[in-house]
This record gives C-alpha cells, sequence and structure tokens, in this order.
C-alpha cells in the first residue's frame, strides 16, 4: 500500500481547494446572467420619436433616460428617422431627457412604467441653445397604439389594500374581465395546495402561465398553478394579460400571469405586517348553532421587508438589495 507523503498530500489539496473556488465562482456568474436574462422579459420598454418644430425628425439626439428610484441612467442616441427604443427597464417613475445640437435640451418627468409596459414618449425640440432646457411635467392621456394586448395591472400600493382571500396571489387573478372563477371560500397561500381554479376566455385553467420577473414558475407537471407563492408583501406589480399579448409570452393559449417582484432603491426602506383570522371573530355557522362547539381556526401571516442601497458609502448608488421574509401559520379544525 502507498502513502502520500505530507508535502504532497498537502499540494493536492490546495489544488482541489483552487478547482472549487473557481467552480463556485463559474457557477455564480452563470445563475447572475441567466437571472438578467430572465428579468429582461417581465420589465418595460420606452419607444418614441424627436422631431423639431416643423415635425421633422431629429437625427442621432442624445436620449438619456433616469430612474427617479435608483438615479440609474440610460443613454442612447435617435435613429436616422429620429426613433429611439429603450427596451429592460425596471418598473418605477422615469425622466426622459433628449438634447441635439442647435436645440433646447428637453425632458419629459414623471413617466410611470408598469409591468411589461411599452410606453411611447415622443419629445419636440424648441430651437435654441443647449443650456436652454423645456421641462414637461405631466404629458396627456393618450390611447395606447404601440401594442394591441388585453391586460390588466394590478400596483403595489392596491396589493397591499386588497382584502385577498388567505393572502393568497391566486385570489389576483380573478380580478379581470374575462376570468370565470370556480375558487373555493378558502384560500391557503401555498403554491401547489392553493386553489387557482380560474379560467380565461373559455379556455382550461391548466392553458393559464404564470411569471415571476420574466421567468416561467407555472407548474407544468400538476393543476396548472405556480411553482413559486411569494408573499403579497413582496410584490411591485401583478398583470394579467388575456388576450393579444406579444408573442414573447406566446408559452399560453389562455391567460398570462406575471409579476415583479420589489426591488431596493436609493433609500434605505422597511415595514413589517401581520394578518390574521380567528374563529372569534367569524360569525357561527347557520348549521352549527349553540351550543355547539365552534371549528378552531389559527390563521396568521406576518413577515417583514427591507431594501436599498448596497453601496451605502457612495454618492450614486449602482448597487441594490430587497429581502423579503414570511411565515405563515394555519390550524383549521373541523365539526363533526
Amino acid at each position: 500500500m502507498k502513502f502520500l507523503s505530507p508535502t504532497h498530500a498537502g499540494s493536492i489539496g490546495q489544488i482541489l481547494r483552487r478547482c472549487d473556488l473557481r467552480l463556485t465562482v463559474i457557477l455564480a456568474a452563470l445563475v447572475l446572467l441567466f437571472a438578467a436574462q430572465a428579468v429582461a422579459q417581465s420589465e418595460a420598454t420606452i419607444v418614441g420619436t424627436v422631431t423639431d418644430p416643423s415635425g421633422a425628425a431629429v437625427a442621432n439626439a442624445s436620449i438619456t433616460i433616469t430612474n427617479l428610484d435608483t438615479g440609474l441612467s440610460r443613454t442612447m442616441n435617435t435613429t436616422g428617422d429620429g426613433q429611439y427604443v429603450v427596451p429592460d427597464l425596471r418598473i418605477g417613475r422615469y425622466t426622459v431627457r433628449a438634447a441635439a445640437a442647435g436645440f433646447k435640451t428637453t425632458e419629459q418627468q414623471n413617466i410611470t412604467l408598469q409591468v411589461g409596459d411599452r410606453a411611447r414618449v415622443d419629445l419636440k425640440l424648441a430651437v435654441g441653445s443647449a443650456q436652454e432646457q423645456v421641462t414637461v411635467e405631466a404629458a396627456a392621456i393618450a390611447v395606447q397604439a404601440d401594442s394591441g394586448e388585453i391586460s390588466s395591472v394590478i400596483s403595489g400600493q392596491q396589493l397591499t389594500q386588497l382584502s385577498t382571500n388567505g393572502r393568497s396571489m391566486y385570489s389576483l387573478i380573478s380580478l379581470t374581465p374575462g376570468a370565470s372563477s370556480g375558487q373555493g371560500d378558502f384560500q391557503i397561500p401555498t403554491p401547489v395546495g392553493g386553489d387557482a381554479n380560474v379560467s380565461f376566455n373559455g379556455m382550461r385553467e391548466s392553458h393559464n402561465l404564470y411569471l415571476l420577473d420574466g421567468s416561467e414558475s407555472s407548474d407544468r407537471g400538476g393543476a396548472g398553478g405556480s411553482d413559486v407563492m411569494p408573499s403579497m408583501d413582496a410584490i411591485a406589480e401583478f398583470r394579467q394579460m388575456t388576450s393579444n399579448y406579444s408573442a414573447e409570452y406566446g408559452l399560453s393559449s389562455a391567460a398570462t400571469m406575471t409579476a415583479v417582484i420589489k426591488s431596493g432603491t436609493k433609500q434605505y426602506h422597511a415595514s413589517a405586517w401581520e394578518f390574521l383570522r380567528n374563529d372569534a371573530l367569524d360569525a357561527r355557522n347557520y348549521f352549527n348553532p349553540a351550543p355547539n362547539k365552534v371549528a378552531e381556526l389559527r390563521f396568521h401571516t406576518f413577515g417583514f421587508n427591507v431594501g436599498g442601497p448596497v453601496d451605502f458609502w457612495a454618492k450614486e448608488h449602482k448597487t441594490f438589495f430587497f429581502y423579503n421574509m414570511e411565515w405563515r401559520r394555519l390550524i383549521q379544525g373541523q365539526t363533526l
């Protein structure tokens, strides 16, 4: 039997540790790459045309789009016919600025992008010095002509105010025209055990598609629900697309439900909550009169959110974080 000397054994150990470290770095890079590609599908796009006072296109105008929540900016130039397209924008509030030689800088403020939006922001430049600026603080409500999809959006603020059954994401999918709900009267906030029995426009429930941050989360081997049940307080927006949506969502013949998780901003924020249901707060069942015992019910949903910049020491933040944790405890008795 042969034995390795301590020197050789130490060398082999160092090599193995280096290989493990390299493998870990490579896997982490691949995860981040695929995550970045998946998120792009659930985000928004801004399109538009830049013109001069006569209506002629302004080519090679500089377009700067700034996220007001994070302070991050993206810059591009218009094409020869004055058009620009900026995809893969995170939902939130934006400012669009256009600048070109011989024209005043024009800025459109307070543009709100929702999940899956394709917003048009056309800018008309006035003749003048580049040091002068024209600011448009509010845009007129325009008919959506860049997409023919039929959909509805539930914002993050609405999510926190809605009285949803069981604090389940499945309670949101029936809140749109064309939905036919066969759900029961009690929801459990779990992906597989929850009740996703909702059909759209006469199609089967199993033909619905669920997306979370652009990645498919449908339970293909089960009853057509979602593989993931995020906390309601972690969802930034929720959109139900029921008809004529883009080909990028073509994995389903029924409705497509896409949710976006909240993200950190340039300011630190934290919140906590608890929602409870108790049989002491419920009315007695008509068919279970006193003095019969009432079925025990203890349903607690509690958790917290925290988010903000990672590089807190920098004046212009580049990296942000968001963390959510939620606990769900249920005791549900029955009467005989």
